[in-house]
């Protein structure tokens, strides 16, 4: 079987799709005698027949039927292949919806920026969600294409990547009587008032795991829906916080807030670019894709690297 041409496996299908060596000659623009000469070193070449011939009517052997399956497998594979091939020649041109979780807000613009430079034909449009089951009904209705958050959603079968590390971290307000230690014991969270993420956010949830596995039983103070009124609300001294790092960039900066040093923090997650495995990626977003794959981590890395230095 060495010596099969995939001339040879197109005719074989074409006849086994319509039973009849006329019709297949029809739609492939070839001559009956043509198809004929085809499909004899065909089964010359596997050594069985493959069609029962009487008269003019035509049926596949056993043979036939089996070697049928695994002709249109390959035809199959070439064809992904040969639409692979095309996507790639028109990467530069297209739409992309991108959705992503709030926090991811602080970021990932820039990131798209970098990815605009290298292809300017790509029309951007981005769907920040409020929630995360919010952009996952984006993404199950194919109202994005990709989707940048923490958690990947276990209720869609869909393919998810980390690209990046995504710490988690406490902070207070300057001149917070915790910042005078250059070190603070998990436990000793329990002494301060806290304002918090609601219930059902992925930082929410982080932060309790942790203080969970380390037997700290917050003060709460207040729960609020957004991290930028989390930050106001630590700003005015309402209490300790627990935020993603990559939302603090400008007041730590500012000096309007500060990073506690809490042991065994800061809590890293990872960021992940999600896609559902039943939809086929547009030239477009396999190329944001991989971008983001390729580039999301030195990224992120040389934005994180000021804080997460030691003091």
């Amino acid at each position: 079987m060495k010596n099969l041409t995939l001339r040879q496996l197109r005719v074989f299908a074409e006849v086994a799709r319509h039973l009849s060596f006329v019709r297949a000659a029809e739609q492939l623009h070839l001559t009956p005698p043509a198809v004929t000469m085809q499909v004899k070193e065909l089964e010359e070449a596997i050594g069985l027949p493959l069609f029962d011939r009487q008269g003019r009517k035509v049926s596949l052997t056993t043979g036939g039927e089996y070697f049928l399956v695994y002709a249109r497998r390959v035809l199959a594979t070439l064809k992904d292949a040969e639409v692979a091939m095309a996507r790639l020649r028109h990467l530069d041109t297209g739409q992309l919806a991108v959705g992503l979780v709030a926090t991811a807000k602080y970021f990932v613009p820039r990131l798209l920026a970098r990815f605009r430079d290298e292809h300017p034909g790509i029309e951007l449009r981005l769907r920040v969600s409020a929630s995360r089951e919010e952009l996952v009904r984006l993404l199950e209705a194919g109202e994005v294409d990709l989707a940048i958050m923490g958690r990947p959603p276990r209720e869609l079968v869909c393919r998810a990547e980390p690209f990046a590390a995504h710490p988690h971290v406490f902070v207070a307000p300057p001149g917070h009587p915790v910042l005078r230690a250059d070190h603070v014991a998990p436990e000793a969270l329990g002494v301060w008032p806290m304002v918090v993420r609601e219930r059902g956010s992925g930082t929410r949830a982080l932060m309790d795991r942790f203080l969970d596995e380390h037997r700290v039983t917050p003060r709460i103070a207040m729960e609020m829906p957004s991290n930028e009124t989390l930050k106001q609300a630590v700003m005015a001294g309402m209490g300790l916080s627990f935020l993603s790092l990559h939302t603090l960039g400008l007041e730590l900066r500012a000096g309007e807030l500060a990073l506690v040093e809490v042991g065994h923090a800061p809590v890293i997650r990872t960021w992940n670019v999600v896609h559902l495995q039943s939809r086929l990626l547009s030239p477009a977003a396999e190329a944001l894709r991989y971008f983001i794959l390729e580039e999301g981590e030195a990224f992120l890395a040389e934005h994180d690297r000021p804080w997460l230095q030691p003091r």
